[in-house]
């Protein structure tokens, strides 16, 4: 079993960054706390390298600045498997997103797997090895942690560790050890962890069904929802559901009263916020909303759409079997129909490895500026003369 170092103490501390400083590369994981707050509540940091792993009590030590010093270091590269809600916790302590990043779940639909396949599974596939499950939902906040729950966060970094050295030897097997790099630096834009209140409407679903008023009291709302849930550091959902924004910009309720009236609302949240909830849907109604854009419109499929996706995914197929993968890895026929009807920037097709092997040759068949043309029984993509 490997031997685990559980860093509690400065002196500690110091001695784990004086061995880490010089390493090329560092395997990374955290456990955190979220289900009452609106931000992570830091509890474990996990870090190895294949000789040895450490554990760091951030609880204990609320100063790791000299840790971070090393992590933040651009000559070491940082492993992460599905990195985002890491990074998230290094952003919000430090206002920057550490570089360069391997993540080994966007690496693995390179590899033969499915998108977004989890940590077990790849070490069960790759190292022929099942990990226990008893901790998924341990509560990391409280102290001390028992010997299984730190061998439990520990294993984390321990097989990530040798997964990703295995991932590397075969991505450069295959010629694909550079394919990653835009989806990497991607991953360290520090605008991905940065939610600003005035786009949350952005994210609701079925915002692209609303005009008008609703729309105007949807983003309202929702501008409303994501600055309170920050300053008072709770779950937005806790202060309201999607769906009872959509109720509230449909029923657009005058008064307290008719706010108690929309169905699953919350009694606190009209006890606390009813008024100011009330007022703001009134200035809202007299808004011009926010306009969508003509992407994010609503738009029914009819067969037209449905020809030019067959079109699209034909392509896909080409260009999946020259580089021998599953056509539905490079793009998935939802993925062409949001490239077609939805909002562009959402699509994987403009990202990364899958723009530079199909989408931007897709983008270019949808402006009309390149054509499908058959040469040599053979589908050929051609440029418009």
């Amino acid at each position: 079993m490997t031997n685990i170092q559980y860093i509690n103490t400065p002196e500690q501390l110091a001695a784990l960054c004086e061995h880490i400083k010089k390493a090329p590369w560092l395997a990374l994981d955290t456990e955190f706390l979220r289900e009452k707050t609106y931000y992570s509540k830091f509890c474990l940091l996990q870090i190895a390298t294949p000789e040895w792993v450490a554990c760091v009590d951030p609880i204990a030590l609320p100063d790791l600045s000299t840790l971070f010093e090393v992590i933040y270091n651009p000559a070491i590269v940082k492993v992460f498997h599905s990195c985002h809600q890491d990074l998230e916790i290094f952003y919000q302590m430090t206002g920057k997103v550490p570089g360069p990043i391997f993540d080994t779940q966007v690496a693995a639909p390179l590899l033969g797997y499915q998108d977004n396949p989890g940590y077990a599974m790849l070490v069960s596939s790759l190292l022929n090895i099942n990990l226990n499950k008893a901790h998924t939902r341990a509560d990391w906040s409280k102290r001390p942690l028992s010997e299984e729950e730190i061998q439990y966060a520990a294993d984390d970094v321990i097989y990530l560790c040798q997964i990703y050295q295995i991932m590397l030897q075969k991505l450069a097997a295959l010629g694909r050890a550079d394919w990653l790099k835009q989806d990497f630096k991607e991953l360290e834009n520090p605008n991905t962890y940065q939610v600003s209140p005035e786009r949350a409407w952005l994210k609701i679903r079925g915002k692209n069904k609303l005009t008008g008023k609703q729309l105007s009291i949807v983003q309202v709302l929702a501008e409303w929802r994501e600055t309170t849930a920050q300053v008072e550091n709770r779950p937005k959902t806790w202060l309201l559901r999607d769906e009872l924004i959509f109720d509230m910009a449909k029923q657009q309720p005058e008064t307290v009263t008719d706010l108690v009236n929309i169905r699953g609302i919350n009694e606190r949240t009209v006890h606390r916020y009813g008024k100011s909830l009330c007022e703001l849907i009134a200035v809202a109604k007299n808004n011009e909303p926010i306009p969508l854009k003509e992407k994010e419109r609503s738009i029914k499929k009819n067969q037209q759409h449905e020809a030019i996706l067959d079109i699209l995914t034909a392509l896909v197929r080409i260009r999946a079997e020259e580089n021998s993968l599953n056509p539905t890895i490079l793009a998935s026929r939802k993925d062409l129909e949001v490239l077609l009807l939805n909002d562009e920037d959402d699509c994987p097709l403009l990202h990364g490895w899958r723009y530079s092997m199909a989408g931007k040759e897709l983008v270019g068949l949808l402006k009309g500026e390149l054509l499908f043309g058959i040469q040599a029984d053979k589908l050929t993509v051609i440029e418009r003369q």
